[in-house]
């Protein structure tokens, strides 16, 4: 992906129409973030497992009815779908990848994981496919069945509505439809030591599982699970088929000091609010600052934010912190970045920054940066392409025609934009000296919710002359270390 402005033009600026998006975005998450954390410490309401794991995996029921709550019940909304469904980008990358790839589509076995409206569903059954299982855990399931009965697609396309991990084959597909397992037996076998019976009969998964910064909202888990039920073991592909997660510094003052100002006015606000409450009432609410500062803090400066950010913001090449091959990853990957097994730290994903600061020199063709330094960006890439992994690569079809999707500033507008992490105080550029950030990032779920993720930074900071070529040695100064820890709301 494209990293930065080869221009090196880094006036970051927000056309009006994006700052209406963000606004909208950011009351949009402000509410699911003060209702997230509202319940923090009570284990009665997580929306998680006993065992950590997101609610329709091994859930109760009180667990379950909360995560759909929190987090499905916006997804049988066709305002929502309609938002994802008029993401140009998005769009074009799985029409490409499944009507695009016909010829390994054709005759084959499908299955949508978390279908939506159906679309992705209806572009494999039109690409050839023979059976195509829609699943969807919401009620939007019925309106895929429309979509897909409206398209004359009924008789190739079913939808299924449930969780994917409790989802059972139809018996009678496999006469009908001549499900076959990899190894060619046309009958269900009940592998030794399971309770269900063998249904890897799918040859190709789809699904549009992608969250913010790729994780955000844990439906990776229930791809997995989907995964190591339903396909093939080895000749089956899955779409997409790689992921990748990158982050990179950005100047961003405008929006900075914006949340900033906000955090402080908000603060006033409640200030005014205290004492006309002890004035005209008579009760001290004043005990109770420290806990709306918090608050306030979390969402306004230590919480991320949704930002479509031009290419001029960045001023670094993007570092990769993480990727995933579809075929292979396992749960334990989708707990977070850098985290050492089953614990919710570790040595963190590293990252390596040079931001070169502006040239005197009028002959220097270098030009070098404004700045200054306002935090950080996250974001994805996935890929559409043949298998990779040692079992695979050389068994299952080859995919003849890749496809690719950024949600990179590169790319302009998508749904799922940028995550940006403001720092509290920007790092200034100087003129003929490079700022170095070195650190780790750590990605890991928040103790009340499976689906969202908090995002630790641990860096420091150092300068040097720009000619210098050690860039270990002639530092001119090194800040302290840093530790700053965000919530993706």
């Amino acid at each position: 992906s494209s990293c930065s402005d080869s221009n090196n033009n880094n006036i970051c600026s927000h056309p009006i129409q994006q700052r209406q998006r963000n606004q909208r975005k950011q009351q949009l998450t402000k509410i699911s973030m003060m209702s997230s954390s509202s319940n923090e410490g009570d284990a009665t309401f997580a929306n998680a497992s006993a065992s950590k794991n997101i609610a329709t995996f091994d859930g109760d029921e009180k667990a379950k009815a909360t995560d759909f709550a929190n987090y499905f019940s916006a997804y049988s909304q066709l305002y929502h779908q309609k938002q994802m469904l008029t993401d140009h980008n998005r769009m074009a990358a799985y029409h490409a990848a499944i009507v695009g790839n016909s010829e390994i589509f054709k005759d084959k076995v499908v299955m949508d994981v978390g279908t939506g409206s159906g679309i992705l569903a209806c572009w494999a059954a039109q690409a050839g496919a023979k059976r195509v299982y829609a699943v969807e855990y919401t009620d939007m399931a019925n309106h895929a069945r429309n979509v897909v009965r409206a398209n004359g697609l009924d008789h190739i396309v079913t939808v299924i509505q449930g969780a994917v991990e409790e989802v059972v084959l139809p018996e009678e597909d496999w006469e009908r439809f001549g499900l076959t397992l990899q190894n060619g037996k046309t009958d269900q076998q009940q592998p030794e030591g399971e309770t269900k019976k063998d249904q890897r009969v799918v040859d190709i998964i789809i699904s549009e599982w992608m969250g913010y910064f790729l994780l955000r909202e844990s439906m990776l888990d229930s791809l997995v699970r989907a995964r190591d039920t339903f396909l093939k073991p080895t000749s089956g592909l899955m779409m997409p088929s790689h992921a990748t997660m990158m982050i990179a510094p950005i100047v961003d003052e405008e929006e900075r000091k914006h949340q900033q100002n906000e955090y402080a006015a908000g603060m006033e606000d409640w200030k005014e609010f205290a004492e006309t409450t002890s004035n005209l009432y008579g009760v001290d609410m004043s005990v109770l600052e420290n806990n709306f500062d918090r608050e306030q803090k979390e969402y306004y400066v230590m919480g991320s934010k949704w930002a479509e950010l031009p290419t001029s913001c960045l001023l670094a090449e993007c570092a990769v912190v993480k990727e995933l091959d579809m075929h292979v990853c396992t749960v334990e990957d989708a707990r977070g970045v850098g985290l050492s097994v089953g614990e919710d730290e570790g040595s963190g994903a590293p990252f390596d920054f040079d931001v070169v600061g502006r040239s005197l020199a009028e002959n220097d063709d270098v030009g070098g940066l404004a700045g200054p330094i306002s935090g950080f960006a996250g974001w994805f890439t996935v890929d559409f392409k043949s298998r990779t992994d040692d079992a695979g690569k050389d068994v299952a079809p080859q995919v003849p025609n890749p496809a690719y999707l950024s949600t990179g500033p590169e790319m302009g507008y998508t749904h799922w934009g940028q995550q940006v992490f403001h720092l509290p105080s920007a790092i200034p550029l100087l003129a003929d000296q490079t700022t170095r950030i070195q650190g780790t990032l750590e990605m890991m779920r928040t103790k009340d919710s499976a689906r969202l993720y908090n995002v630790r930074f641990r860096f420091s900071s150092s300068r040097r002359r720009t000619s210098s070529q050690d860039r270990d040695g002639d530092v001119l100064m090194k800040g302290k270390p840093e530790e700053l820890v965000y919530q993706i709301p």
